[in-house]
């Protein structure tokens, strides 16, 4: 139970007869740590130790303190990987439209800083999955033709292809 300073008592006085009762009490008696060093106090001052430590003890992934943004832009790169490990087109394009659509929320209203998020193309994907699911059979198969192999395929296809750039160009 809280109790209130008594009225005309300095607050310092009545806070140290405060602590002096609960150490006649026992209450400080068998703390974990008693006795020890503070730790952390030989490393060099970080405002932001006590996220770090948390991050720690949950065993929260690094992409936790991201913002929206990034966070989206790295789940959208990652959806093609991602994406191999489902067993039907179906379920691709569900997780892509969920992706999407968080894409779509974040756009209407944005936190953190304001970075282009671009939406994942989903015939993209698919294709990309279906590459990859028609690929899978033949890599048991001997590599007796070096064109057969699956490695050749998407190396050939990303060479081919331009990047487009992630800002606009400027017209004068």
């Amino acid at each position: 139970m809280t109790r209130r300073i008594p009225p005309g008592e300095p607050v310092h006085s009545w806070v140290d007869r405060l602590i002096h009762e609960a150490e006649e009490r026992g209450e400080f008696d068998n703390l974990p740590g008693a006795g020890k060093p503070l730790p952390g106090l030989d490393r060099p001052l970080d405002e932001n130790w006590w996220l770090r430590q948390k991050v720690r003890d949950e065993e929260l992934p690094s992409d936790a303190l991201l913002p929206p943004a990034l966070h989206l832009r790295k789940e959208v790169a990652a959806l093609p990987q991602t994406a191999q490990d489902l067993p039907d087109e179906e379920s691709v394009r569900a997780m892509v439209s969920e992706v999407n659509a968080r894409v779509a929320d974040w756009i209407r209203a944005p936190s953190g800083p304001v970075l282009p998020v671009p939406r994942a193309d989903a015939e993209k994907i698919v294709a990309g999955w279906r590459a990859a699911r028609d690929a899978a059979p033949e890599a048991g198969v001997s590599s007796a033709d070096p064109g057969s192999s699956p490695e050749a395929g998407p190396v050939q296809e990303q060479a081919g292809s331009r990047r487009r750039r992630w800002w606009p160009r400027r017209r004068r």
